[in-house]
């Protein structure tokens, strides 16, 4: 046996196959639909996935105006930023963000799935949100893709 022919590859940045993907978020709920994008880019679903390189597809969601959350979200989970001032602090419901920008509520889900470093910045970057079926990436061939293990 040729113990030589198994070699693990690693993959970087310079060598990574790169594909673009499109998702449907309508068709499950925001966390089962959100875990799948962000596995998506980090590259899990990938035999060659290297933990330590963006070696994920760049994804581009669908119809994130017809987003779906389970039980009594819409009016209980609350999204909290600051200003940095004294009295700053602001509050909006999921119901509240989905009427002013629906984009970031999924955004913001899988924001929270990846890393929090460099490497999980840019593969954030890879990320394309819009509210409808049109977008701008028809020249990148995009493949639509089905969700599975929902």
């Amino acid at each position: 046996m040729d113990h030589l022919s198994f070699k693990t590859t690693h993959v970087s940045k310079a060598n990574a196959q790169k594909s673009w993907v499109i998702v449907d978020a309508s068709v499950a709920p925001l966390g089962r639909v959100c875990s799948q994008i962000a596995n998506i880019l980090r590259g899990k679903h990938k035999p060659s996935f290297t933990p330590n390189s963006d070696c994920g597809d760049n994804v581009i969601v669908l119809n994130a105006d017809k987003l779906r959350v389970t039980g009594k979200k819409m009016t209980e989970k609350v999204y909290i930023t600051h200003s940095g001032y004294p009295g700053g602090q602001k509050r909006r419901t999921v119901r509240e963000q989905m009427n002013r920008d629906s984009r970031r509520v999924i955004e913001h889900a899988v924001k929270g799935m990846l890393q929090d470093n460099r490497l999980g910045a840019a593969q954030y970057r890879n990320l394309y949100v819009y509210a409808g079926t049109e977008h701008p990436h028809e020249a990148q061939q995009p493949v639509a893709i089905e969700l599975k293990n929902l």
